[in-house]
């Protein structure tokens, strides 16, 4: 099957707000990306995307746009936004520097020459970065969007203006995914697919779970690289990113004064963590909610206050989940939250907080700016939902470029990992990185802050067991 070759990635998306698995479907020349994704051409304001025009709600399935190269092979909101979108991404490259240093180590070798590669991820000036990265170093791939809320529109349509002729696709290499819709979609509708393909790479907590319980079950037809516990995105993405963004996210979406507000965050993983340390800073009262021993000791010994979300319900002025997991507010919760408490999602999933239970004929919904709904009760009370649920930061706010920078070179690396093994290295299982590529992804940040590494002398490096080049932790570090 033949990949077009131009430099650019296409890019795919569809207005439907339905679970993949839902959707029904027929492969075709408009198969798999545009399928796959139930993404954000809906998102119409969303407030990581600077370019929108509130006079303009038609949906793109139901414009004819074609762009400089007279392709029309694309979905998006408006090709007109193509020359904003490239700025933003040439003002992410400046912060992307390790993802510039692999163009530039590429022009050579082409480590990704013939990889057909499928990605569903968040579409934005840094993921756009990745992808044009993976087309420099040879890859031909096909793009969706994995959040109806986060598409930053203008970047998308520097995306499409990019070319790339329709190839209907049945084959690929690959799957670069987060959340695990993309993997769960193939697996359902074409799960032979999977006979050619020779891994995964999975960025966020739950599709790692996805993958883990595929595994688990025997059903893990091909090996999948678990990007997510790797050390360069849990102590870097997941804390210092979440640590930045929350206070973005909430400021720019209610305009909330943080000293003296009750927060209670739900799970103290790294996301947990971030969340917790900005808004402490802030002067926040901050309650944590966990089920992990050691997790929860650890908030304890940070200074929070462990607690059930029974307990603080009721006088809290903002929940925030971070679990990953499902009904973690749950209607009953909802019911007991003080009038105009905050709730919002810093996990991946929109399963955390019970949305759906909230739509009901008693309830009024009345949506006040973008990505911020009153849920008002019958006696007057209201809750302010945020982005009706789904990730926060991505959704209402922007995200630190320099760190995304870090999870996107471990993705690039997984990738040329998974597609340049030989037969028989990875077998039907859920990997994490080697110890060696972690430590490759921060060395190549560190120039960034003219840092400068000690070298350990031979006798050193004896003394301690180690290689004077690395890698300098074993591989159960994290």
């Amino acid at each position: 099957e033949h990949f077009s070759s131009e430099k650019y990635i296409q890019i795919q998306f569809a207005d439907q707000k339905q679970e993949f698995n839902k959707r029904p479907t027929k492969i075709g020349r408009r198969s798999l990306s545009r399928s796959i994704s139930q993404s954000s051409t809906d998102s119409y304001s969303s407030a990581a995307s600077y370019t929108d025009s509130s006079d303009d709600e038609t949906s793109p399935r139901d414009k004819q746009q074609k762009n400089s190269k007279g392709s029309s092979d694309f979905c998006i909101k408006n090709i007109k936004q193509a020359d904003f979108g490239r700025r933003e991404i040439e003002i992410a490259e400046q912060e992307m520097p390790a993802l510039m240093a692999l163009r530039k180590r590429a022009q050579g070798e082409k480590p990704l020459a013939g990889a057909k590669i499928v990605g569903c991820t968040h579409i934005t000036a840094q993921t756009a970065v990745l992808m044009e990265t993976l087309a420099a170093l040879g890859a031909q791939c096909r793009w969706a969007a994995c959040n109806i809320y986060s598409t930053q529109n203008e970047v998308a349509a520097a995306l499409a203006e990019g070319g790339m002729f329709w190839i209907e696709i049945t084959v690929l290499d690959i799957i670069l995914d987060d959340g695990g819709d993309l993997t769960h979609w193939i697996y359902k509708k074409y799960p032979n697919m999977f006979k050619k393909i020779k891994g995964i790479v999975e960025e966020s907590v739950t599709g790692v779970h996805r993958l883990y319980q595929l595994s688990k079950a025997g059903k893990l037809c091909v090996p999948a690289m678990n990007v997510n516990d790797s050390v360069t995105k849990q102590k870097f993405d997941n804390l210092y990113c979440c640590r930045e963004s929350i206070l973005d996210g909430l400021k720019r979406t209610t305009d909330v004064m943080f000293g003296g507000k009750q927060v209670v965050v739900c799970g103290y993983g790294e996301v947990g963590k971030g969340c917790c340390a900005a808004l402490k800073a802030m002067g926040s009262i901050v309650y944590v909610t966990e089920i992990d021993p050691i997790c929860a000791l650890q908030a304890c010994m940070d200074g929070f206050r462990l607690v059930k979300l029974n307990e603080v319900i009721r006088q809290v002025d903002i929940v925030i989940t971070c679990t990953g997991n499902k009904n973690v507010v749950v209607r009953e919760y909802l019911d007991r939250m003080k009038n105009g408490c905050i709730v919002c999602n810093m996990g991946h999933s929109n399963t955390e907080i019970d949305v759906a239970s909230l739509r009901t004929p008693e309830l009024t919904w009345e949506r006040v700016r973008s990505q911020v709904d009153h849920v008002i009760w019958p006696d007057g009370k209201r809750i302010v939902l945020l982005a009706e649920g789904r990730l926060l930061n991505l959704s209402c706010s922007t995200v630190p470029t320099f760190v995304l920078s870090i999870t996107a070179t471990t993705q690039a690396l997984a990738l040329i990992e998974l597609y340049n093994a030989p037969e028989g290295r990875y077998k039907q299982d859920v990997y994490l990185l080697p110890k060696k590529m972690d430590e490759y992804v921060a060395s190549l940040h560190l120039p960034t802050f003219d840092a400068h590494l000690t070298e350990l002398t031979d006798e050193q490096a004896k003394y301690l067991g180690l290689n004077k080049n690395g890698p300098f932790k074993p591989n159960y570090y994290r």
